[in-house]
């Protein structure tokens, strides 16, 4: 049994190179397409690497759009979201972790099926509840937009977080004098860090990528987030693909560099309730 398992391995490893290669080849190509010249992408008989190499697209790019501020308003949104998220994911997910209730997993599943509705099937109501109270094109909409889509998946990640953290361990804290809010703040966050960190990069990203909302209520070209700037850059007339890729290549950056500053605390944080006491 163990031989089959050893011989099975490099397969496995091979399969799982040929996925990371496939899921890797449109990053490729947007960074070779990011430092073409716009006659050298439309050339033929086309060429994988440019012929002629050019870094002007990311001079360019910041006249040709209002690159900052698109920059800026993403993260003011992305943050927010973030912030409102946890806020709220965090005590629901608490409640339900060291509360009991019938049917408990079925409501449970209830909340995830919420994931399944895709923004554009909403997008008509929302912009009709966003306008009744006065917040088209404000950085506000966006903000509650993108932290109520992420509750779901914030609530699930933590109620597994927290389930699996002992119970005797904020006891423990009780004995010694500390109140309920002293033990969460001093015993259960920092051990439910790691999910907290995986549910943050989840909602940030989410809320970085969103397109659909933001193009439908924020009407000022300088606030607009990055997603929908970068959309600028198609048009009747044809589209900007050095431009296009040379932004989108930017607009990655914030993301990867998150990613990677907190990867250890993601990696702990989605096996999460993978183990049983």
């Amino acid at each position: 049994m163990k031989h089959s398992i050893r011989a099975g391995r490099p397969l496995v490893s091979v399969l799982g190179m040929l996925v990371f290669a496939v899921m890797l080849f449109p990053y490729l190509v947007m960074l070779i397409t990011a430092f073409r010249t716009k006659s050298d992408i439309y050339k033929l008989p086309p060429a994988f690497f440019p012929r002629e190499f050019t870094w002007n697209n990311f001079t360019d790019i910041w006249s040709a759009i209002p690159l900052g501020n698109h920059m800026t308003s993403t993260l003011i949104v992305a943050s927010g979201a973030t912030v409102l998220s946890l806020i709220c994911a965090i005590p629901a997910a608490y409640t339900m972790a060291r509360t009991k209730f019938a049917a408990q997993k079925y409501y449970l599943y209830l909340i995830l099926t919420t994931q399944m509705f895709s923004p554009i099937v909403l997008l008509v109501g929302l912009y009709r509840e966003i306008s009744f109270v006065g917040l088209i094109d404000s950085w506000w909409a966006l903000i509650l937009v993108n932290a109520a889509f992420s509750q779901a998946f914030s609530v699930w990640i933590l109620i597994s977080v927290f389930t699996n953290i002992s119970l005797e361990l904020e006891q423990a804290a009780w004995i010694d004098g500390a109140t309920k809010w002293q033990s969460i703040r001093k015993v259960l966050l920092p051990l439910a860090a790691p999910g907290i960190v995986t549910t943050m990069i989840y909602t940030f990203i989410q809320a970085w990528n969103e397109f659909p909302v933001a193009l439908t209520i924020m009407t000022t070209t300088e606030k607009r987030p990055i997603t929908v700037g970068i959309y600028s850059f198609f048009s009747f007339s044809g589209t900007e693909w050095q431009y296009l890729c040379a932004a989108s290549l930017i607009a990655t950056i914030p993301v990867v560099v998150l990613f990677f500053i907190v990867e250890k605390h993601l990696v702990s944080g989605l096996t999460a309730g993978g183990t049983k006491e």
